[in-house]
């Protein structure tokens, strides 16, 4: 039974490890191909936000800017047809976004700069997430 139960929390350990890693590894290896201009396609401001980040600037306003870019961003996601969209990939940086929302939301008045961080993360998925969706759309219009 000790050991059932050792192996569940091992287990759930790495499993969690796996994910962050691999949402660490695609941010990383992602945000060096999207370009900021890919962004502006859709008129998001994720951009704008990490720009802000740097700076002092409340952090309540640019959660709101992230959450309608993110919105936007699954609105196209869910009604774009005939392009794949719904990729292993998508799906863990949709997930993790909702993570980091959710620690952002912790973590806000206790720790800021954990905050800030969490916005950060936030950004870059919905910028990654819009450039996958101008690029795969820009290839479904050229075929």
């Amino acid at each position: 039974m000790i050991a059932s139960a050792i192996i569940a929390v091992f287990s759930l350990a790495l499993a969690i490890y796996w994910f962050r890693y691999s949402c660490i590894l695609m941010l990383r290896n992602c945000s060096e191909e999207t370009a900021v201009g890919e962004a502006a396609e859709f008129h998001l401001t994720c951009a704008q936000v990490k720009e802000l980040l740097r700076g002092n600037t409340r952090l309540e306003g640019l959660e709101r800017a992230l959450e309608r870019d993110y919105r936007l961003v699954r609105y196209v996601m869910e009604h774009a047809a005939g392009l794949d969209l719904n990729s292993l990939e998508d799906r863990l940086l949709l997930v993790d976004y909702r993570l980091m929302q959710w620690y952002y939301r912790a973590t806000r008045s206790l720790a800021p700069d954990r905050a800030r961080h969490a916005l950060g993360e936030m950004a870059d998925v919905v910028s990654i997430l819009s450039g996958r969706l101008d690029r795969r759309a820009g290839v479904h219009s050229a075929a």
